[in-house]
């Protein structure tokens, strides 16, 4: 099955579909992506894809719509030059928290992006982390959400075994946040908060005893930082004795890396499903963990028909 296997990948994440490649033993397929002076995505694969089992490796993080347009027109050049199969591998899904209607005559544009994804040319999704789970529904074909749980718990456990509290810092992440805790054997605390307004949060209250101990404060994702550090704030002021965070995807947009400097966290715990900028890189709070060999197994299962959920159990 291996010899009808290829790889592709776009520009938003290189180092990462190259360590994909190097975990499956395969070379990077050959594929020119370049922008026309007005800012047009062109694409050219330069190898024979005919018949192939087609993987295009690309995560749809900042600048989001460039990536984006250059994923679907990856997927619509592949379809033409007649893949037998194409799965887009979508380490950081963007788009995802616009999974409902939050107001009246508002888009849910996760399922638009699941629809254009699937037009383009994708007959399966390969994601980390979704930021809900819902969105696997938003598809017509194969979907499957892989997590980032083992590489993250691999090190918390080398690390912060002793007197952690794993905290959720809102109540969207209380089942990720169990999950987390019920397989360290350790207790976990949650953060309810008010969000007045997006990417403004507000805490509230702290549930769950802090007190003294070692707080990892664990979501799937850091965008503007607003949450995480106001929730290591009030963790601090309520007597625990250090905050660490733990995400998958280091989304890390406008003042996010000034927060985290100025912040009461100690270690930002992050998975490169998205390429840290060269400022995120001076950060030396941040630490990157990588998704490459998890990524990789899960392609090489899907590739022989084996079960990919096993990976977590």
């Amino acid at each position: 099955m291996f010899d009808k296997l290829k790889i592709f990948a776009g520009n938003s994440n290189l180092p990462l579909a190259i360590d994909i490649c190097q975990h499956l033993g395969k070379s990077l397929g050959k594929a020119e992506i370049k922008s026309f002076s007005d800012g047009e995505v062109c694409v050219e694969i330069q190898e024979s894809v005919r018949g192939m089992e087609v993987y295009v490796i690309q995560s749809t993080c900042a600048p989001v719509n460039k990536n984006l347009m250059e994923l679907l027109i990856m997927l619509d050049a592949l379809k033409r030059a007649s893949s037998h199969a194409i799965t887009a591998v979508i380490p950081y899904y963007g788009y995802a928290r616009q999974d409902r209607k939050v107001a009246p005559r508002t888009p849910i544009t996760a399922k638009l992006v699941a629809d254009l994804l699937t037009v383009a040319g994708a007959t399966r999704v390969l994601c980390a982390d979704l930021h809900a789970g819902q969105i696997q529904g938003f598809f017509n074909i194969p979907v499957d959400n892989i997590y980032a749980t083992p590489v993250l718990l691999e090190y918390i456990q080398k690390n912060y075994r002793d007197n952690t509290v794993i905290v959720s810092p809102d109540a969207g992440g209380v089942e990720r946040a169990r999950a987390f805790a019920k397989r360290l054997q350790t207790n976990f605390a949650i953060i309810d908060k008010r969000r007045p307004a997006p990417n403004v949060a507000e805490i509230m209250n702290i549930i769950g005893d802090i007190r003294g101990k070692i707080c990892i404060l664990l979501d799937d994702m850091i965008d503007t930082a607003g949450t995480i550090t106001q929730a290591a704030e009030a963790l601090i002021k309520h007597g625990a004795r250090e905050v660490y965070a733990c995400c998958t995807h280091p989304v890390l947009s406008g003042p996010a890396i000034e927060r985290l400097k100025k912040s009461a966290i100690k270690e930002i715990i992050v998975t490169n499903t998205i390429q840290l900028s060269e400022e995120a890189k001076g950060l030396n709070k941040i630490k990157s963990l990588t998704v490459a060999p998890l990524l990789g197994e899960a392609i090489k299962r899907i590739q022989h028909g084996e079960s990919v959920s096993s990976l977590f159990v």
